[in-house]
């Protein structure tokens, strides 16, 4: 049996950990891996290397996506997708492992549905937004390194007795917003699911401050695109004397060392899809 795997989308610690565990697991069951590259352009393009145990060996640890990932605008069109079903199947693919977020998963239900590819999906995005999975890959390592940032925030912002507005990713999805949020013991926390208007957050604020608080840390999930902070920043200015400082985190939430629970969390994820594999449990 020969399989494929990609990593697609935005990239998620503990991707590298879902691959090796993916390949070691299928090696010892005499199951053949391609490791096709840059998600699933590298399906369109039949870009692949074919892994074994030692291509996979020493990068549990390591951050980021030996085969690389990123967002295939051909292969929203269904003509990207014939190319890529009809690489797989000249190349002898059975079966395609996908790890990813939502919109990967989309594309691997498609890929299924029009060319009856075999698909096994890992939800592996720092957002935590996949449905039906209580915690996705790189959502644990993300959340840490959000509360180690605002844990230094925190020092600064007493120091000067300031408000603080720190960005998070997340897109659409206050997961990650919040449980930092709650970690990080923010004052406030704004999230696309539940809408805050700016003169309620102004009012939380001026309470706090009239009980003896000097600094408020404010969370801010980024939504459907960053600048979110800025903006709230700017009505907050708009309607007070404050002046509020921005701190946009970003990228760095994606990259370092998974953390243990996401190791584990990928490790045994890879190896479940090989199982599911093998017993037709697949899209």
């Amino acid at each position: 049996m020969k399989i494929g795997i990609i990593t697609s989308g935005g990239d998620a610690p503990g991707m590298n950990a879902a691959i090796r565990s993916v390949v070691r697991s299928a090696i010892a069951n005499d199951i053949e891996v391609l490791g096709y590259t840059h998600g699933y352009q590298g399906v369109i393009d039949n870009d692949f290397t074919h892994l074994d145990s030692r291509a996979v060996g020493n990068i549990v640890q390591r951050g980021g996506t030996i085969i690389k990932t990123g967002r295939c605008m051909e292969f929203m069109k269904e003509a990207g997708r014939t190319k890529a079903a009809n690489n797989l199947k000249t190349e002898g693919v059975e079966a395609l492992v996908v790890v990813g977020g939502d919109g990967s998963m989309a594309g691997a239900q498609l890929l299924t549905k029009e060319h009856g590819i075999k698909c096994v999906g890992l939800p592996g995005t720092i957002d935590n937004d996949i449905w039906g999975s209580d915690l996705t890959i790189g959502f644990d390592t993300a959340l840490n390194t959000a509360l180690d940032a605002i844990d230094r925030i925190r020092d600064t912002a007493t120091s000067h007795d300031r408000i603080f507005i720190v960005e998070v990713m997340g897109r659409d999805s206050g997961f990650l917003a919040i449980e930092v949020g709650v970690a990080g013991g923010a004052e406030q926390v704004f999230i696309p699911e539940n809408p805050v208007k700016i003169d309620d957050a102004i009012d939380h604020i001026k309470k706090g401050m009239a009980s003896g608080k000097k600094s408020h840390i404010l969370i801010a999930a980024e939504g459907k695109k960053p600048g979110r902070g800025y903006d709230l920043a700017e009505s907050i200015r708009k309607k007070t004397s404050w002046d509020p400082k921005v701190c946009v985190l970003g990228h760095v939430q994606r990259g370092g060392a998974p953390s243990a629970r996401d190791r584990v969390l990928a490790s045994r994820m890879g190896s479940a899809a090989i199982e599911a594999l093998m017993h037709n449990q697949t899209g």
